[in-house]
Formats: structure tokens, sequence, C-alpha cells
């Protein structure tokens, strides 16, 4: 039995559409478009404003400094994300993918718009992709694909300045490492633009894959009004003229139901609202929930009291936040020495980083031990977002130690911060 062969891809012309959610997305676009290019480019305290910085392990959020150490608000801010993403979904669908996602956000305000500048509209580019090679084709082709490639390569390049600095990349001193992952990155994009567009919505896009998990029959999503609209040409009052299916980036017919492909973006609405304007007549598809319901259900209060639990730890996190990180540990293979005074000797090693925004000198010493207990450690100075790791001497007389275990607090103060540090001191007593 021979096999059937697997259906081609139907390649999808998007008929240009104006109207007010076309507006809205003009807007949400240059906003989101203004933050990926602009913000690595502002400077906060000396820092970029937002880079996250990992060949040194460092994140830059607005004139604050996370280390290894703050993991847990980097953590934090990945959930406040995900969980305003998924209140957002429960309330109001799929409009992420529609309005703000960079996918959506540069086929519509640049890939088209630059298909139709060089290849002309709809109709004209069906007609040529239909016909056989010439050479103006061929040089409509080599001029779309370099805008494309020209594009990729400015959207990487803005996209990797958030971990390698704008400065450093665009100026050509970045690291080689930073180079070839922006290559690679605009190789990605520039197959996106030029071929794979849709299909990524469709069978790569993780959110497209789970948001029927987080959302129900009360979510708004693009509906076709199937009471008024049918049966078409006839009662109804679709006049069934195919463009909400013409002007659909994803290439459906929303008049056959809710479909997993829609990325909610209203074209098909303005489309719609367009047409049936005309003849004074309100449009057929709405942004509507499939079943009329309550706004504020189940579903809306767990993601919404999940993130408010979220953001007030984040806030109490972030008010008792030290620029000053320390921590302490006995030194590798050591318990204690007795010298050759009689004195009890811990050996530990203290790792201090400094978060402020200036050169800072830190002093260390000690709570909990006998008076006459006494520490050695050399000066510490460091700079901005530096790093150091030390060794810490404490030393006990005899006849003091009571204990074969004695616990106590290092403490290690700036002119600004302090922080204690808990550690136990071992004896031969007990």
């Amino acid at each position: 039995m021979t096999k059937a062969p697997e259906p081609r891809r139907a390649w999808v012309y998007p008929l240009e559409v104006k109207g007010k959610f076309q507006r809205i997305h003009r807007a949400t676009g240059l906003v989101l478009q203004l933050i990926l290019v602009g913000l690595p480019w502002l400077v906060v305290k000396g820092y970029p404003a937002v880079q996250f910085d990992l060949a040194s392990r460092r994140a830059y959020l607005f004139g604050a400094i996370f280390t290894p150490q703050d993991t847990v608000f980097l953590v934090l801010m990945g959930l406040l994300a995900a969980f305003s993403l998924f209140l957002f979904t429960a309330l109001f669908g799929r409009l992420w993918c529609g309005f703000a996602c960079p996918q959506t956000v540069y086929l519509e305000e640049w890939v088209r718009p630059i298909e139709t500048f060089i290849e002309g509209k709809r109709g004209a580019r069906i007609a040529r992709d239909k016909g056989p090679w010439t050479a103006e084709k061929a040089a409509r082709k080599a001029a779309k694909w370099t805008a494309f490639a020209a594009l990729a390569g400015f959207v990487a390049m803005s996209f990797m300045s958030w971990f390698s600095g704008a400065r450093p990349l665009w100026t050509g001193t970045a690291s080689v490492g930073s180079y070839a992952v922006t290559a690679f990155l605009a190789g990605v994009m520039f197959a996106d633009f030029a071929w794979f567009r849709e299909q990524f919505c469709n069978y790569l896009c993780p959110y497209a894959r789970f948001q029927g998990a987080l959302t129900d029959p009360q979510s708004l999503v693009v509906s076709y009004q199937v009471e008024l609209g049918e049966p078409r040409r006839g009662e109804g009052a679709c006049i069934d003229c195919k463009k909400c299916v013409t002007v659909c980036p994803q290439g459906i017919d929303i008049r056959e139901g809710f479909q997993l492909e829609c990325i909610t973006c209203g074209r098909c609405i303005d489309a719609c609202d367009d047409v049936l304007g005309k003849k004074g007549q309100e449009g057929l598809i709405r942004y509507t929930p499939l079943v009329p319901g309550p706004r504020v259900r189940p579903r809306t209060v767990a993601y919404a009291a999940i993130l408010l639990a979220l953001l007030t730890a984040f806030t109490a996190m972030m008010a008792n936040r030290h620029d000053l990180v320390a921590d302490i540990s006995r030194a590798p293979g050591t318990l204690f020495n007795i010298d050759a005074d009689g004195w009890t000797r811990n050996t530990y090693l203290m790792r201090v980083t400094n978060n402020s925004h200036e050169e800072t000198s830190f002093e260390v010493s000690i709570e909990g031990l006998p008076s006459d207990a006494k520490v050695d450690v050399s000066p510490i100075k460091l700079g901005p977002s530096a790093t150091a790791t030390v060794p810490v001497i404490v030393r006990l007389s005899p006849g003091e130690a009571a204990a074969r275990t004695l616990p106590f607090a290092v403490r290690v103060a700036s002119d600004h911060d302090h922080v204690l540090l808990t550690a136990t001191f071992k004896t031969s007593e007990g």
C-alpha cells in the first residue's frame, strides 16, 4: 500500500487591514520595541539599567546588583512574571500572543511591511510566487531576504545587549562567545522571518501548548457570533466575503469556532467591522467569553492570591536586602589546633561580596565568645560588585573553653551596612 504524501504547507498571505485593534497593536508593539532596544542602553548608578551578565554571574536591575547568593530574588521575579501571565490569560485569553509577543510584533511591524514594500501587495505576491522564476522575481526575493537578514541581525544584537551589555556589544569590544551567540540567534531569526513564521506559534511556542490549562469558558477569546451570522448569504448577517480569513496571519477561518492556532490579534474583528460597518451593521466577530460568566471565579482568585503572596514576599525581602553579602565556613580539613602557647585556634574561610556602587572597606569582629578571644583577618577593601574570599582565624586562651562546641557570631560591617554570620568554635574540652 502506497503511503499518502505529506501535505505541503499552505503559505499564508495576510491581507492588510486597519482598525482599532491594529492601532492598539501598533502602540503595544512600539512600547515593547523601546523596552527591548532601549533598556540595555540606560545607565543607573554607573551600571546598565538591565543586564544579565552570565559570565560574571551578575544581574543588574535598575540600580540593584544581584549575585548567585540572591538567586531567590531572581526565582521570585520569574514566578511573579509567570503568575502575572497566568492571571492575565485567565481573564483576557491569549492577548499576549496577539499584542505583546516579540514574534507577533516583529512579524506585523517589520517583516510583513518589508515584504509588502519590496514584493507588492497580497495579490501580486501570490501571483509572483505561483509563476516561474524570473530575474525580477529573484531580485525581489534577494532584496527581501537581505532586508530580513539585516533586521534579524539588529534584533539579535538588541537581545544579546541584555546579556553582554549594549556598549561593549555594539562597539566591538564584547567577547567572541557573545558574537558567536549573536550570529546563531540572527540565523534562527532570519529563518523565522523568511520561512517559519506562523508555524512557530502553531508548533513550537510553549505558551500556545499550555494556554488551554490556563483558560476556561469565561476567558475572553476571539469568537464568531454564529447566531447572528448564520446561515451565510441567507437570513444571517455574514455575507461570506472571507475577509476574516484573508487577513488572518495564522491562516484560519474563525467562523469554524475556537481554534488553538488563533493568537487573538483582532485582525478578523477589524476586517469584519470594516465590511459590515459600510452596511450599517455591527461586526460578527468579537472578543467575548465562550460562556458568559463572572470575571471573579475560583481560577482567577487563586492566581491573584498566589501573585499577591509572591509580591508581598518579594517586597519584604527586597526591603531587608543587604548590599553586603557574606558567608563563612570552616576551612576544609580542619577542626581545631592547639598552638604552642596553648591557645585553641579555629580557621575559617569567609566570602564577602560588595553589591554597592562604590569601593567599600569592611571590618570583621566576633560576638558571643569570651572577652579575650582574638580574631585575625586581613583588611578587606572591595570595589563595586567585587568578591573576595579571606581566611579568618579565631583564637581562644587556655581555660576559657567550657564546652567542646561554642556558638558565636562573626560581624562584618561597612560604613552603611552590616551582617551577622553564625559559626561554631571547636575545642578539646568535653
